[in-house]
Formats: structure tokens, C-alpha cells, sequence
């Protein structure tokens, strides 16, 4: 038995974002179809950090894969979070590659962003703002860029000058524009974006959802806790919301449990699963002016649909490092 392991520059070369929007398609139909399992992630605390299990095997796909995340907030040396996604044969249980996870996520939450902005966001969407300037706030912005023929981006960071880094970076990489301004406050930045991505840890919301423009899409991917709330319940109760899984959003997203517990909203309140909006059996977007939502936890068939990918890829390209066992 031999063993592919994948490094992040590996990862980045075989799971390019068009490719990795399409297949997130797939996997929230998949999911919203009930043909994945995919219990709620395991949990396991220590005085320093949490470790996170993630299994989910896809049906349709045949795609049986697990992640490990480890998320230790007090590391100097080492980055925060730190991941492994590990590809299982369906067949013969066989463990046949593992991938450096912490980029894997980054593509694939982006990934997901980015079908959710394709299905939802008005065709027309020209402008973007980016709240955060993190790994996870970049593959927003490139995977937005993908969908959408974006002219003007807007970002806004607590700290600046992570802000400036981030349109230093980015600014003109294809498909993403030249014209990236940092702001000041993020109010500023929201006021004239068609989609807005926020990318951060805050446990407060990130910008007074009054000042959004009408028919503005927005995509939260931060929080993912009960107590965390990137985007404000007044945003919330105006905006068609759909989500990757109810039952992690639920369980999960402080976005809409925080609105559900005060009686702001009801379950009503969810409209859909992206998965049905992909298959079809519920709709989006159903006018210009309307404000739509998208929820990202995160769930397990990202990481099944994207390793899978990533695999096929590598294999192709002669990617990685083949080790016997």
C-alpha cells in the first residue's frame, strides 16, 4: 500500500478555484438530496485548543474522505489553525493520499462562496467588499472574481496595515482587478458593494446592515460559533437567507441563532439549502432589488469533493510524494 501526500503549494496547483466552485455545486446538491453522511463535527477541548473531526462519505460521488483541524489560539510559532484531510477508498478502506488541510479549507470556503455568489448575486454585480483580510478573505475575493465581472474591490480590516498587505498582494492578480481601496471603517467599505464577503472571527457584526446597497448579496464565512455574529440581525431579517446545511447553521452559525433566540426571525426564516437551490427544488434570487444571504459553516462534503478533486488532479499531474507503507 502506498500513501500520495499532498503539500499546500501541491493542494494550490491541483485544485484551481473554477474547477473547485463547480465541484461545490455538486457536493451541497449532494447533501441537500440526502445522499452524504455526514454527522456534525466531533469536538475535543484542552486547556490550549480544540482538535475537530470531520468524517462524511458522498453517495453519488463514491467520495470517502475525513479532516482533522486543530485550532490552538495561543501559538507563536505555528499557525492558529493547522488541518489534514485524509482520502479514503470506498472499496477497500484503503488510506490513499493525504493533503495539507488548512489550504484545502481556504479553496474550498472560498469555493463555496463562490457558488453561492453565482446562483444568488445579481448578474450585473460589478463591486465587492472584503471584510477581513486573512487566508479566507483571499480565496473569497478570487473566487467571487470567478463568478462575477468585478471592476472595484473594497476592503476593510481592524488592522490596516494587513489591509494594504492584502491589496498589495492581490491587486490585479487575474481574475481579480486592479482597483482594490482599503477603507477606513467598514460601513464605508459595504456602502456601494454589490456582494459582500466577511471573512473574520468577530463575535460583534462587522457593519450596520442599513448601510447596504439594495439588492446586495452577502456571503458570511466566519463565524462559527453560537456566539459569533459577523452580520447583523437587521441585515438578517431583510434578507432571503440560505444556508450550506441547516443543521450546522443551526447548531453552528451565531448569524442566525443569535436572531432565532431573541425572536427576531423564525425557522421559516431559512429558505433553502444552496444544494436545492442548485437542484433546483427551491429558488433564488427573484428580483433585482432583493437582498439574499449566504450562510457558510463549512461541512464535511466541501472537503470530500474538493480532496477527491485535488487526488485526480495530482495523480494527472505527478503531484506530491508517493510513500510506501
Amino acid at each position: 500500500m502506498s500513501l500520495r501526500v499532498l503539500s499546500a503549494s501541491d493542494v494550490r496547483l491541483a485544485l484551481p478555484m473554477p474547477e473547485a466552485i463547480s465541484g461545490m455545486k455538486q457536493a451541497f446538491a449532494q447533501l441537500s438530496a440526502g445522499q452524504a453522511q455526514m454527522p456534525l463535527r466531533s469536538r475535543i477541548e484542552n486547556q490550549q485548543g480544540t482538535l475537530l473531526l470531520m468524517p462524511v462519505y458522498l453517495e453519488q460521488a463514491d467520495s470517502l474522505a475525513m479532516k482533522l483541524v486543530t485550532v490552538f489560539p495561543n501559538n507563536r510559532d505555528l499557525p492558529v489553525v493547522q488541518a489534514m484531510v485524509m482520502v479514503v477508498n470506498p472499496q477497500t478502506g484503503a488510506i490513499e493520499a493525504l493533503l495539507e488541510g488548512s489550504t484545502l479549507t481556504a479553496i474550498r470556503t472560498g469555493a463555496g462562496a463562490g457558488a453561492a455568489t453565482d446562483l444568488l448575486a445579481r448578474h450585473d454585480a460589478r463591486t465587492v467588499a472584503i471584510i477581513g483580510s486573512g487566508v479566507q478573505a483571499r480565496t473569497q475575493l478570487e473566487a467571487v472574481c470567478h463568478v462575477r465581472a468585478i471592476e472595484q474591490v473594497y476592503v476593510y480590516s481592524p488592522n490596516r496595515t494587513h489591509a494594504e498587505r492584502f491589496a498589495h498582494d492581490l491587486r490585479g492578480r487575474a481574475p481579480i482587478p486592479e482597483n482594490i481601496t482599503v477603507t477606513e471603517i467598514a460601513n464605508e467599505a459595504v456602502r456601494d458593494a454589490d456582494i459582500v464577503c466577511t471573512a473574520t472571527t468577530s463575535s460583534t457584526p462587522c457593519f450596520d446592515g442599513r448601510f447596504l446597497k439594495v439588492g446586495a448579496h452577502v456571503n458570511g464565512v466566519g463565524s462559527y460559533t453560537p456566539t459569533m455574529q459577523e452580520v447583523d440581525s437587521y441585515t438578517i431579517t431583510r434578507a432571503l437567507v440560505v444556508v450550506d446545511s441547516r443543521q450546522s447553521a443551526l447548531a453552528e452559525a451565531g448569524d442566525l441563532v443569535i436572531p432565532l433566540e431573541r425572536g427576531e426571525i423564525t425557522l421559516e426564516h431559512l429558505h433553502a439549502e444552496l444544494g436545492e437551490i442548485v437542484s433546483g427544488t427551491k429558488v433564488g434570487r427573484t428580483h433585482a432589488d432583493q437582498l439574499t444571504y449566504f450562510k457558510s459553516c463549512g461541512v464535511a462534503v466541501q472537503d470530500a469533493i474538493s480532496a477527491t478533486l485535488a487526488l485526480k488532479n495530482a495523480e494527472r499531474l505527478g503531484l506530491g510524494q508517493v510513500i510506501p507503507l
